[in-house]
C-alpha cells in the first residue's frame, strides 16, 4: 500500500501534541510490512528525521495562508506523482480533492467548542476546513470516543465513517537533569513542585489554576511550573500571576531540553491538567507513564484517558482545583496510590497499537 502522509503543518518545536503524534506514528507506519509511506512536509521541517522517506513541498507552514494553499494545491499533486493510493492528513485539515483515497485525523473541535483557541484568519480557516475535511475524507480517525461524539453531534459526520484510534504516552528520551541544578536554574528553591505541561492557550485553563494556587496558604503553597513555547497569551497569564501576588510562586520556562523536562517530572509532586476541552490529553499519560500523580479536568476525553488513576475536578470550579492540588501535595499515601494506578493506566495505551489501528482505517478507506 502506497501512502502519502500530509505533514505540511509540522513546525518542529511549535506544534505540540500533533508533533508528538507524527513522530511516534510515522516510524511505526514505515516499519509496517506491506506499507510504503512518504511524508510530505513544508520547508519548516526540512532536514527533520521522521523515520521515513520525506519530500519537502514549496510551503511555509509558519504562515497559515501558505499552509492552506500548500495543502490544497501541492499535497494531492505530490501524492499523485508518488503513485499513492491514499493520503493521510494528520492535523484535522486535509486536501479536499485528488485521485487518492483520503483519511484525516481530526484531533478535536477546538475551533467550535472553545473558539477562543483559534482567532483571526486561523479561526476562520478551521471553521471552514475542518468540516470540509470531515465531509470529503473517506475515513476519519479520532483520538477518543468523546471526539467521535462531537463530530456526530456538531458536524453531522456519520458514526460509521469514524475510527477511534487512541494515542499513547512517549517513553522518556533522556535521563533527568540533576535536581539541584534544575532547581537553581529555574529558581524553584526547596518547595514542592506542581507541573502543568501544556500549551499556553486560553482553553488550557491555566488562569484558573493560578487562581487555585493563590488560595493555598503561603506556608504550604507549592511552586507551579508551566513550561512550553511562548504564545501571545503568556503575557496575560503573567499579568494574572502578578495580580494574584504569585510572582515568586509561578515559573514560565520558555525552553527546556529533554533532560530538563524529565528532571521536572522527577521533581514534581504532581501534574495538574485543568483543560476545558481536549481531543485526547497526552500530558495526562505522559505524567502517568513516569509515575507522577495526576489531577485533571473531568471534561471531554480526559476521563477516558485518566480512568480511575487521577483526581478529576470541574475545571471551572477554582476551589475544586485548589482541593485537588492540596490533596495530592499534602497526602503522600494518596500520591503513591495515584502514581501506581497511573503507571497501570498508561500501560493500557500503546503507539504500536495506534499504528496498527491506523492501518486498519486505511484498509477500510480503500
Amino acid at each position: 500500500m502506497r501512502v502519502a502522509l500530509n505533514l505540511v503543518y509540522l513546525v518542529p518545536g511549535e506544534t505540540g501534541g500533533m508533533e508528538t503524534y507524527a513522530r511516534e506514528l510515522v516510524p511505526r507506519l514505515a516499519a509496517t510490512p506491506g506499507l510504503r509511506v512518504t511524508a510530505l512536509v513544508s520547508r519548516a521541517a526540512e532536514g527533520e528525521d521522521l523515520g521515513c522517506e520525506t519530500i519537502v513541498l514549496p510551503v511555509d507552514a509558519r504562515s497559515r495562508v501558505d499552509w492552506v494553499r500548500g495543502e490544497q494545491q501541492h499535497v494531492s499533486a505530490a501524492a499523485e506523482r508518488l503513485g499513492a493510493e491514499l493520503v493521510h492528513s494528520l492535523a484535522s485539515t486535509a486536501p479536499l480533492h485528488g485521485r487518492a483515497r483520503r483519511v484525516t485525523t481530526i484531533h478535536d473541535l477546538n475551533y467550535k467548542l472553545v473558539p477562543e483557541t483559534h482567532f483571526g484568519l486561523r479561526g476562520l480557516g478551521m471553521r471552514l476546513l475542518v468540516p470540509a475535511a470531515a465531509r470529503r475524507s473517506h475515513r476519519i480517525v479520532v483520538d477518543a470516543v468523546s471526539t467521535k461524539r462531537d463530530l456526530v453531534e456538531h458536524l453531522g459526520t456519520p458514526a460509521g465513517k469514524i475510527d477511534v484510534v487512541p494515542l499513547a504516552a512517549s517513553a522518556p528520551r533522556a535521563a533527568p537533569a540533576p535536581a539541584g541544578e534544575l532547581r537553581e536554574r529555574l529558581g524553584l528553591g526547596a518547595r514542592p513542585i506542581v507541573l502543568s505541561a501544556s500549551a499556553k492557550r486560553p482553553h488550557k485553563n491555566i488562569a484558573r489554576l493560578l487562581q487555585a494556587l493563590a488560595r493555598i496558604p503561603l506556608e504550604r503553597r507549592p511552586v507551579l511550573v508551566v513550561p512550553g513555547y511562548p504564545t501571545p497569551y503568556e503575557a496575560e497569564l503573567r499579568a494574572i500571576a502578578a495580580g494574584l501576588a504569585l510572582r515568586d510562586d509561578v515559573v514560565f520556562p520558555e525552553w527546556l531540553d529533554a533532560a530538563e523536562l524529565e528532571g521536572l517530572y522527577a521533581l514534581a509532586r504532581c501534574v495538574v491538567f485543568p483543560s476545558l476541552y481536549e481531543g485526547f490529553g497526552l500530558p495526562v499519560l505522559e505524567a502517568m507513564v513516569r509515575g507522577v500523580p495526576v489531577a485533571c479536568s473531568d471534561r471531554s476525553s480526559l476521563p477516558e484517558v485518566a480512568g480511575d488513576a487521577a483526581l478529576l475536578f470541574d475545571p471551572e470550579d477554582v476551589p475544586a482545583i485548589t482541593l485537588a492540588v492540596e490533596r495530592i501535595v499534602g497526602d503522600l499515601e494518596l500520591a503513591d496510590r495515584l502514581a501506581q494506578a497511573g503507571r497501570e493506566q498508561a500501560a493500557r495505551f500503546s503507539w504500536d497499537r495506534t499504528a496498527a489501528q491506523t492501518v486498519e482505517s486505511y484498509r477500510r478507506a480503500l
